[in-house]
């Protein structure tokens, strides 16, 4: 008994199988159809994977709706909406891909977002024929296909007085590099069965010079907190203030990571808790240590910064509620930018001060402080596989680190053009 076949479907008798092809008619090609050469046509012999299980569906049916959108495109109508994502398209393989256990175990929720705007440049592309990426078929997608496409997101840009973009184009392939390789483990049958099933593998990127991120100065950070904070805007004054100081990364300050639990807490009344939710790491940082009898305070300024702050909830940066009634909820780092940036100009301060600027200037003065590759480490929670194997973050190393920072400080305050060796910061009494 023989079965329906989809339309354009042929079969053809090859070493006593039945195969099936999808043929786009003369006709069609005449009128400016390029289907048959930018998607694999050759749909194999297994019935159902090519034609569904009643003639209806499979990667004929993918061709198929493929040809419809074109159709309708070229008789001036609009595509058909998309009621659901096709099977083996460039939109199914980022569905599966975010379905995964590998996007669950390998993408942060900070990063996920990323991810998907990422996706989402490379599907919404149209390429000669009038068809997005992601409704094409991944086996459409070849070697010459994504060198073509890395150099058409590279050289379209985005931004006014931009030529190109080389960072997002550079991400679309390492994206799409490692989604190919996860989604093609699950669903093998859906790729070409052969050494060039991953396109991704071996586009040659263009080289691109970093950009140095700014970092802001100390007196830059402070002159920014005393003025928020005169304007009424204490939030943003302790977010740089904790940025510099402590190099948290602004997502984790804002997303409430620093809590009042851990500043100053009862299992640690002299040292603020700071965790990297980048690297996993939880540093103590000491506040104070006595030197011949009097305390000395390591972060004076910033505490009395930290002390204008109200107890909104168990975060140290919070967004108040819009009034006494509501709950106060964490930031969104896009809200906070655009708070800073209304403070700056106000302040009259460079257009490079942001928190990020803020962390990475805290960074450098580390550098300047001439802190040992542990001892830096030690303060910022960064990771290093070199490091890892003979060092160890220790609360003795943090608080060597701490003198060795406060030192060059205090240096540099007096005028210093040097600074100074000493084992321990001159003392401060507690004011």
């Amino acid at each position: 008994m023989s079965r329906p076949l989809p339309r354009f479907v042929l079969t053809k008798q090859v070493k006593g199988r039945t195969r099936y092809y999808w043929t786009l008619p003369t006709h069609y090609r005449r009128q400016g159809c390029t289907l048959h050469g930018e998607h694999e046509t050759a749909l194999g012999d297994d019935y159902e994977a090519a034609c569904g299980k009643d003639g209806a569906g499979g990667r004929a049916a993918v061709l198929n709706g493929l040809f419809d959108d074109w159709d309708r495109i070229r008789l001036g109508e609009p595509p058909k909406p998309k009621v659901e994502i096709r099977a083996g398209t460039v939109d199914w393989l980022f569905r599966t891909y975010k379905t995964s256990t590998d996007w669950k175990n390998r993408v942060s929720k900070r990063t996920a977002p990323d991810y998907e705007i990422t996706m989402d440049l490379l599907a919404d592309l149209v390429g000669a024929s009038g068809i997005r990426v992601g409704d094409r078929m991944v086996t459409s997608i070849t070697p010459v296909v994504a060198d073509k496409l890395y150099e058409k997101i590279r050289t379209t840009p985005v931004r006014k007085g931009k030529s190109e973009r080389p960072r997002s184009a550079e991400k679309v392939v390492v994206l799409c590099r490692h989604a190919w390789r996860a989604v093609q483990r699950l669903h093998p049958a859906m790729f070409i069965d052969g050494p060039a099933w991953n396109p991704w593998d071996g586009v040659a990127m263009e080289k691109r010079k970093h950009a140095t991120k700014p970092a802001v100065s100390r007196e830059d950070v402070y002159a920014f907190a005393w003025g928020a904070i005169g304007l009424g805007q204490v939030q943003p004054a302790a977010a740089a203030v904790i940025c510099f100081e402590w190099l948290q990364r602004p997502e984790n300050v804002l997303a409430g990571y620093v809590t009042w639990t851990g500043y100053r807490g009862q299992s640690h009344p002299n040292q603020i808790r700071i965790e990297h939710h980048k690297t996993g790491e939880m540093v103590l940082h000491p506040l104070e240590e006595a030197v011949e009898g009097e305390q000395v305070l390591f972060y004076e300024e910033a505490e009395q910064v930290l002390a204008k702050l109200p107890k909104l909830a168990t975060g140290l940066i919070m967004k108040p509620g819009r009034t006494p009634k509501h709950v106060a909820t964490t930031w969104d780092i896009h809200t906070m930018a655009r708070h800073v940036r209304k403070l700056r100009e106000a302040l009259g301060l460079p257009d490079t001060f942001t928190l990020d600027a803020c962390r990475h200037g805290g960074m450098t003065e580390l550098e300047e402080a001439e802190l040992t590759d542990g001892q830096g480490r030690a303060l910022s929670g960064h990771k290093s596989k070199a490091y890892e194997g003979y060092a160890k973050r220790t609360e003795k190393r943090a608080l060597a680190a701490t003198r060795k920072r406060y030192a060059h400080r205090a240096s540099m305050d007096a005028g210093a053009e040097s600074t100074p060796a000493i084992e321990a910061p001159a003392s401060r009494k507690r004011s």
